[in-house]
């Protein structure tokens, strides 16, 4: 286990760094599409947002969200993602949308750095986006992966 700290600033630069996002969000897309058919479905994205429990938690305390409530709001995030309203979320879609997630987050996040518990083996884009900022201050330290 280790610890970044980040800020604003790292997440932007992760994301303005069209190489290392671009190959980012392409791999998460990639473990994401279940069944291989290049787009994701509600149920993939579902099931991606099921196991981040994100939605189901409140400062890591279970909180009571009935099926219907959860249901209703991943179909309305699915609903965001899938901009052209095809039924399914294309790359382009996926990328548009993380894009604009992960700068909201740098926005929130501005100028006040953070400090964030991770895995060794996490894969976040948070993660990947201070390994970035790591990087370029030490270059002989490992690249965004």
């Amino acid at each position: 286990m280790g610890v970044v700290i980040i800020d604003g600033s790292t997440v932007r630069d992760f994301v303005t760094d069209e190489e290392q996002f671009k190959k980012s969000v392409d791999e998460n897309f990639a473990a994401l599409d279940l069944n291989n058919d290049g787009v994701l479905s509600r149920s993939e994205l579902r099931k991606a947002f099921e196991s981040m429990r994100l939605i189901e938690t409140h400062f890591g305390v279970d909180v009571a969200t009935t099926p219907d409530q959860l249901t209703q709001l991943y179909d309305s995030i699915f609903n965001k993602f899938d901009c052209d309203g095809s039924g399914t979320v294309d790359l382009p879609e996926f990328r548009s949308e993380m894009k604009k997630i992960l700068l909201a987050i740098a926005d929130g996040l501005g100028s006040c750095p953070i400090q964030m518990a991770l895995e060794d083996d996490d894969q976040s884009f948070l993660n990947k986006a201070a390994k970035l900022e790591a990087a370029k201050l030490d270059p002989t330290h490992t690249q965004a992966s």
